[in-house]
């Protein structure tokens, strides 16, 4: 396969968030994908699979399992569709369902790339569940902000959203991986999204991802999706919103992701960032090794 490397949600190929894309993977099955993307070992490949007039069939493998959706990688693989056809329209048929993908030329000559997520749903989170995930964590009920209640939510995929009151408490971020992935199994959780409000409209974020055999995800647009859906359902924000998430910086690959929240409540979460290809280097080689789940965090 010919396995196309960018860096989604930066402008840097060392900042954001590492992704394969495989432009064209028809005939592949689900084992050969997932032998490539355990092969690439970042925390996403995308492998598509066209079907004519911008239409793909989209799948994503991390090392350790196949999600029903992925944010960085769809705007990776936009990107680097792009590069190779143009600009343009296109439309994502994902195991979530359908995403369109929109990209342009910006004024400095970058792509930049945007998908309008599934519908987003918030739903409860129950005390046991809770209780075992800040246990996992290390956090405390007292580390969590008043304003800001733990909630499951869902832009394609679920992610348990915690927030933190303190920049402290984010900062620490140390979990045993096999005890984390047990319980994110056992619930359907793709990643533990884990966030500080710094004011209306930025937000900080960490995403543990064990599941996919990843200790964290620099950057995560289908939780950064599902964050604003959480924001619009609990009427935590005045609408239309923009926010912008930073990611990454505890990892020493900061990231900007752009989420746009309609006021329509069936309406998807627009999320908005570019990607820039990564050569074949040391520098990746070792990333590739650091996302990996033999990683120590």
């Amino acid at each position: 396969m010919d396995v196309l490397r960018y860096a989604a949600f930066t402008n840097n190929p060392e900042g954001g968030n590492p992704a394969g894309v495989v432009l064209d993977a028809s005939g592949a099955d689900a084992t050969k994908m997932a032998a490539v993307a355990s092969e690439v070992g970042y925390s996403e490949t995308a492998f598509v699979e066209p079907r004519g007039q911008g239409h793909m069939n989209v799948r994503y493998f991390s090392p350790g399992t196949e999600v029903p959706f992925c944010g960085h990688a769809t705007i990776a693989t936009a990107v680097a569709h792009a590069d190779r056809y143009g600009v343009g329209d296109l439309t994502f048929h994902t195991k979530a369902g359908t995403v369109p993908v929109s990209t342009t030329v910006a004024t400095d000559g970058s792509v930049v790339a945007t998908l309008v997520s599934v519908p987003p749903r918030t739903e409860s989170i129950t005390e046991a569940q809770l209780g075992d995930l800040l246990k996992v964590l290390g956090w405390s009920a007292t580390d969590l902000d008043p304003a800001l209640p733990p909630r499951v939510t869902y832009a394609g995929a679920c992610h348990p959203v915690i927030a933190a009151a303190e920049e402290s408490r984010l900062a620490d971020l140390h979990y045993d991986m096999a005890e984390l992935a047990e319980l994110m199994d056992r619930h359907g959780w793709v990643t533990i999204n884990m966030i500080r409000r710094e004011s209306a409209t930025v937000f900080h974020s960490r995403n543990a991802f064990p599941p996919g055999g990843v200790v964290e995800d620099p950057a995560c647009g289908a939780a950064a999706a599902a964050l604003g859906g959480y924001l619009r359902k609990l009427e935590l924000i005045d609408l239309p919103a923009t926010l912008t998430v930073l990611q990454g910086h505890h990892m020493g690959r900061p990231s900007t992701i752009s989420v746009t929240i309609p006021q329509c409540m069936e309406s998807g979460i627009s999320v908005t960032g570019t990607a820039v290809p990564i050569t074949h280097t040391p520098t990746e080689l070792q990333l590739a090794q650091q996302l990996r789940s033999i990683t120590e965090g």
